[in-house]
């Protein structure tokens, strides 16, 4: 659990623990263009099983049942089979709904535009409803999402959450434009996405889910589905606290660019309150016992600021809306310390260098999968390269597994890689999403408020050009100017 201040003071048998870290390297040089101070913020929540708040959620399942959806048979019975599993788990008195998706969305359970109850009997008919269900027509992923906003607008539960199910891509984007849709729904609803089959976008549906605040998910054979729709819904049931608003006060020029959820996957997240360079207000939803991280990221100014001690660049505080009996952590400072020593302003902090590394191994996928639709197996090779490359560098045995599924891995310090024969292009969005859920990154070092290992400069890399070290977040060689996306 991450520091909740004094052990122990003032907690009261089950109540709820929110805990606040924030690690950082303070050193930047007052020589810089543009100085920004980076720092991960580590939150937890602890004590929320045993309450006896019980679940908060109401659901919307929205299955995909456009035409593509019918061949083969397993995908559109595993659909139904998922669509069940979650029903039957609904605690009594959940407010849930079933939505047909195709070029429309319509409510196929309950039979109004609304929301039922569950209990025994409406579960038992929402699942005959689900088994009726046929494919046919094509895609509109915002009519589904349009339709899921307004029946959970009806309802007074403080965690709305659709669960969507696609094999395909969006279509008919000008019956209700995907952009828009997610717009109206940001801040309303959580969605979890899933792709099934071999037609869908992995980036089309991170979109989805980092703007919405879910995940991305998908599964390569179909009737493992309804065992993941399971343990999904485990863990939205034992969600109780709706909110939790991170606070942001910059100082004196000091300003806020971004705040960003970097784990366990990247969600956006939009400020609320005045202009950066005042205090800012990012509300993260859907709470159970769990941790997330954050990517803080500040702008300074160091004219007229004193050199070679920690100033404070900005207070992180934590809240509750509403006021909901929650035992909160003290603010934490972000600091900066204005150095000459060019030694230490280019290190990096350990956890921000590792979720740099995450960012940079997502983007080499992408680019290979750009490449494989392109025709170009070079290309694409050097791009799973460059991946293995940063997963190595992270020293992540999970992100080096991913990548095995499209390469062998001749010397990942190298990333030196073949592409395996018989890859097919959904491979590809596969290891997308797959590998959109981050790791946690290095342990914190609670006594200094640093990441573990902030001192060391972050992970490097042996260049292929000159056989020098190298950070790895780095894309051109210091030493050679090797390029390391290109070829090796």
């Amino acid at each position: 659990m991450v520091d909740t201040g004094t052990p122990g003071a003032g907690e009261v048998p089950g109540q709820v623990t929110v805990g606040l870290e924030v690690s950082q390297w303070p050193f930047l040089s007052g020589e810089a263009d543009d100085p920004q101070m980076h720092a991960i913020l580590t939150v937890g929540v602890d004590g929320t099983e045993g309450t006896g708040r019980g679940p908060l959620l109401a659901q919307v399942l929205a299955v995909d049942c456009s035409g593509s959806m019918a061949w083969p048979p397993e995908k559109l019975h595993a659909a139904r089979q998922a669509a069940v599993a979650a029903i039957r788990m609904l605690p009594d008195g959940t407010p849930f709904a079933v939505v047909r998706g195709n070029e429309d969305a319509a409510v196929v359970y309950p039979g109004t535009l609304g929301m039922a109850r569950a209990d025994e009997e409406t579960r038992a008919a929402a699942v005959r409803a689900v088994h009726r269900l046929v494919a046919g027509g094509g895609t509109c992923i915002g009519a589904w999402l349009e339709l899921s906003r307004r029946l959970l607008a009806e309802q007074d539960a403080p965690i709305g959450h659709v669960l969507l199910l696609t094999d395909g891509k969006n279509q008919h984007d000008e019956r209700m434009p995907l952009a828009e849709v997610l717009e109206l729904c940001a801040g309303r609803l959580i969605c979890d996405a899933w792709g099934i089959g071999d037609g869908w976008d992995g980036q089309e549906l991170l979109g989805i889910a980092r703007r919405l605040h879910g995940s991305a998910s998908s599964v390569r054979d179909e009737a493992a589905l309804a065992a993941e729709y399971e343990k999904l819904m485990g863990r939205l049931l034992a969600k109780t606290v709706p909110e939790l608003e991170i606070s942001v006060t910059p100082m004196t020029g000091a300003a806020v660019r971004y705040l960003k959820q970097v784990y366990p996957g990247e969600a956006e997240l939009t400020p609320e309150g005045g202009d950066s360079t005042g205090p800012r207000r990012f509300v993260t939803r859907a709470w159970g016992d769990e941790f997330r991280r954050y990517q803080l990221c500040l702008s300074a100014d160091p004219t007229g600021r004193p050199h070679h001690e920690d100033l404070q660049l900005a207070v992180v505080a934590v809240g509750v809306p509403g006021g909901t009996d929650v035992r909160l952590p003290p603010p934490r400072p972000c600091v900066v310390h204005w150095t000459d020593d060019p030694a230490l302003s280019a290190r990096t902090d350990a956890q921000v260098d590792h979720f740099d590394l995450e960012f940079r191994l997502a983007e080499a996928i992408v680019d290979a999968r750009e490449a494989f639709h392109g025709g170009d197996a070079g290309l694409t090779e050097r791009s799973l390269g460059r991946a293995v490359r940063l997963a190595h560098a992270m020293d992540s045995d999970r992100q080096l597994a991913r990548l095995t599924a499209l390469v062998e891995i001749e010397d990942a310090e190298m990333g030196r890689v073949r592409l395996r024969t018989g890859v097919r292009a959904v491979d590809f969005e596969h290891l997308i999403t797959e590998s959109s859920h981050s790791t946690y990154g290095p342990a914190s070092d609670l006594s200094t408020g640093r990441g573990r290992g902030a001192g060391a400069g972050g992970a490097t890399v042996t260049c292929p050009g000159c056989s020098r070290q190298a950070p790895a977040t780095a894309r051109f060689c210091p030493a050679c100017r090797h390029d390391f996306r290109g070829p090796s």
